[in-house]
């Protein structure tokens, strides 16, 4: 897809990249002590599953794998942004740069949260049970499916 003048079109997968990039270059920022170490190697672990979850939905087997796997995706933006909550506290001469990479990540999980739900509103699902999720039964509905 082509942007236009009037529109702008996101490839998600190149933003995800792209977030999780700047969350390497900042961890390659930070101070090495014994604190950031944990905290640098959890928030490069969650921020680079964002990406990687997103591009395994694309190649989903179906809607039911694909919201799950969006779902898991959602999952990892939420660690990362409470991962930068904490290294922000320890590092505050990065406060700037760690509220714009915030900032992204809440977009992001809002992006995916909207793309399950419109997702899961093309389902309708039949016994649904949250402890027995693998034996949900799925029917697509006809003039949603072709929305997707």
């Amino acid at each position: 897809m082509q942007n236009n003048q009037n529109t702008k079109t996101y490839d998600l997968e190149e933003r995800t990249l792209k977030f999780s990039k700047a969350i390497l270059y900042l961890c390659q920022k930070l101070p090495r002590n014994a604190i950031n170490f944990p905290l640098i190697s959890q928030i490069v672990r969650s921020a680079g599953s964002v990406g990687a979850n997103y591009r395994e939905a694309n190649d989903a087997l179906g809607k039911k794998d694909f919201a799950h796997r969006l779902k898991i995706a959602r999952k990892e933006a939420k660690e990362t942004i409470y991962w930068l909550e904490l290294m922000t506290e320890v590092n505050l001469g990065y406060k700037e740069e760690m509220d714009k990479l915030k900032g992204e990540c809440v977009e992001l999980r809002n992006i995916l949260s909207a793309i399950i739900n419109d997702v899961l509103r093309g389902l309708k699902v039949l016994g649904f049970s949250p402890k027995r999720e693998r034996h949900i039964r799925i029917r697509f509905i006809p003039e949603l499916k072709a929305r997707g």
